[in-house]
């Protein structure tokens, strides 16, 4: 197996990040209701599992998650949210990426853990909120509203970037159970993975 990342390779990438942004972007605007923007941290990860695991059946060379991962963050940036997402995305694709080659890119259990590190760029976009609270709450109060930034204030105090971490990680964990069961229900049946 050639070690190098070819044309198909990159093309993978490209088709796997676009599926999961838009997927992962749609989600997201469940975040307008101040109530469901911390279960953003739940809701990602378990929608993008199955694409993420499909990914999977398509990676075999070092490097692939990596790439997905720095693309989430830019996507991100792109679409007005902070870098964050990019520099957590730098250190959780380079991990998930080192997981999923740890078990030799055919390790299902391996892939489950690879999916929850990678979703950590999700949580890099809670980043804003907790190191820059005034001025995103500022930004946010001119966009929706004072009673939405109010919520948020009640529904979010500054020590539950601790929770919103751990979600992202339970749940990354449970969408990539949930991919791996979905694959071999469904996919495997139509040839797909």
């Amino acid at each position: 197996m050639k070690e190098k990342l070819n044309g198909k390779d990159l093309i993978n990438i490209g088709i796997f990040s676009a599926i999961y942004f838009v997927i992962v972007f749609i989600t997201a605007m469940l975040g307008m209701v101040p109530i469901l923007y911390p279960m953003l941290t739940v809701i990602c990860p378990l929608v993008g599992g199955v694409v993420y695991m499909l990914f999977l059946t398509r990676v075999k060379k070092f490097g692939m998650i990596w790439i997905m991962s720095i693309l989430m963050g830019i996507l991100m940036l792109i679409s007005g949210m902070s870098w964050y997402a990019l520099a957590i995305g730098v250190f959780s694709g380079l991990i998930a990426d080192l997981i999923f080659k740890s078990g030799n890119y055919g390790s299902s259990v391996k892939g489950v853990v690879s999916h929850a590190v990678f979703s950590l760029w999700i949580f890099g976009n809670f980043l804003l909120f907790y190191l820059n609270h005034d001025s995103y709450m500022k930004t946010r109060e001119e966009m929706v509203g004072k009673e939405y930034v109010d919520k948020l204030n009640s529904l979010l105090p500054m020590w539950s970037w601790v929770i919103l971490l751990a979600a992202t990680l339970i749940f990354g964990l449970i969408g990539g159970m949930i991919g791996k069961a979905m694959l071999k229900k469904h996919l495997s049946k139509a040839g797909i993975a």
